[in-house]
């Protein structure tokens, strides 16, 4: 290069015609232009600033080499424009640290890939500015992460030259919205204020375990504590419903029993569920009706001891029924009666056992009967009632006392839709919309 002086009387340098193997010559304006203001900088915070300096043997090349007057440190200032591959960043960066020259990386475009992955920072010049400032990579710790700093470039180089920044691998989350760095720079403070925050975290994080398991311990303890006088009362709930069993065989059996056996889709599959699943050969209790079951069918082992209960109400759950069923296995004629009994229970927080209900469902050969539980309560002054078993309405009428079919199947109003809860019973035993058969004529 040689100074020269334009017609207009403009100083500048031009480039020698017959020195096409200086550096100088393959490099952009733009690189060039980083590299003074990288001097100009490094001179400004002090350092002896050079360009283009050479490693021993050429092994490695500077864009700007700053040193302590006293010569006590080296530190390498690349101008980084072009696209580079990380493990090639990273590779130059070690072959100079080899060599007792540490390094930073310096790029002014909006999003270098690099940044970070080496000791870097990325310029930019504010409006109104002469001067290049640091607008990514340095922080400091607030609170409980870390915010980015702007200064300008001879601030920057000066805490880095006087040890007033390093580089350090955050350990907590940054607050840039473009994207996290793997290596910022920041001041000894603030990673020891980092550190102390973890540590509070972390004191705070054992405390709170420490708590919840202190209080899932005494939780358990009460909930075991639940348990066993549940099994006291589940014990004497199924030796009642044992006593009641043995005390319906000494009778015929009843139209009841009769009504269930016949008319219960599914008995006969949940009776081989349990053989084949349970190992439990169990038959339809004599006690079927008994309130205790919920509307239900008690399955009776060998020995008349109540095994499980098929398809109970869950609004007849209550009082001795939910003590006897929430010890037994209640088994439903169809998945969608399964949920809409598990669904209606979670709702009637009291009559739901500690540890739910034990619950299981068969497939029927044709469609489960359908159950009117739920909705609305029939309030018309002259309902007009049908009643549902096994899959056909059937006309049916207000009485004075609950009959056989009315502790077995429910009855709704035909008028207003609602299930009707009081006392029933059927008056015909064609199904509704079926016409009877005629005799031989």
């Amino acid at each position: 290069m040689h100074a020269k002086t334009s017609r207009t009387g403009l100083r500048f340098f031009a480039h020698a015609p017959d020195a096409p193997t200086c550096a100088l010559a393959l490099e952009s304006v733009a690189h060039h232009l980083m590299k003074l203001e990288l001097a100009n900088a490094a001179r400004d915070a002090g350092a002896h600033a050079e360009l283009e300096a050479r490693g021993p043997d050429g092994i490695w090349r500077a864009d700007v080499l700053a040193t302590d007057p006293t010569g006590t440190w080296k530190t390498a200032l690349e101008a980084q424009l072009a696209p580079i591959t990380d493990a090639d960043i990273t590779a130059r960066t070690e072959k100079m640290r080899g060599e007792g020259v540490a390094s930073i990386w310096f790029s002014d475009r909006s999003r270098p890939s690099w940044l970070g992955i080496v000791p870097s920072v990325r310029l930019e010049r504010p409006e109104g500015a002469q001067h290049l400032a640091v607008g990514e990579g340095l922080v400091k710790f607030t609170g409980g992460g870390w915010g980015a700093v702007s200064v300008s470039l001879t601030q920057f180089l000066t805490w880095v030259f006087a040890r007033r920044i390093v580089t350090h691998a955050p350990r907590t989350p940054l607050a840039y919205p473009q994207r996290p760095f793997a290596t910022v720079w920041t001041a000894p403070q603030y990673v020891t204020a980092e550190s102390a925050h973890l540590e509070e975290h972390e004191r705070r994080q054992r405390l709170h375990s420490a708590r919840a398991a202190e209080l899932q311990r005494k939780r358990e303890k009460k909930r075991e504590e639940i348990r066993a006088k549940n099994a006291v009362s589940r014990a004497s709930a199924l030796a009642e419903a044992t006593d009641a069993e043995q005390a319906a065989r000494t009778r015929p059996p009843g139209s009841r029993w009769q009504a269930a056996r016949l008319f219960r889709l599914g008995i006969d599959q949940a009776l081989a569920k349990l053989a084949d699943e349970h190992g439990i050969t169990a038959t339809v209790g004599f006690s079927t009706g008994d309130p205790r079951y919920a509307g239900g069918v008690p399955l009776v082992d060998e020995h008349g001891v109540p095994a499980a209960v098929f398809n109970p109400d869950p609004g007849r759950v209550r009082g001795e029924a939910f003590l006897l069923l929430a010890g037994l296995l209640l088994i439903f004629p169809s998945q969608a009666d399964q949920r809409r009994f598990e669904n209606a229970t979670n709702i009637k927080k009291k009559h739901r056992p500690i540890d739910g209900y034990r619950t299981e469902y068969v497939e029927t050969t044709g469609p489960a009967p359908a159950h009117p539980w739920g909705g609305r309560a029939c309030t018309c002054a002259v309902p007009r009632l049908v009643a549902q078993i096994q899959n056909a309405e059937y006309p049916a009428e207000p009485s004075d006392q609950m009959g056989p079919a009315t502790s077995l199947f429910r009855a709704r109003c035909r008028a207003c839709g609602g299930r009707y809860d009081k006392p029933w019973r059927r008056t015909g035993s064609t199904p509704i919309n079926q016409t009877p058969r005629s005799g031989p004529s």
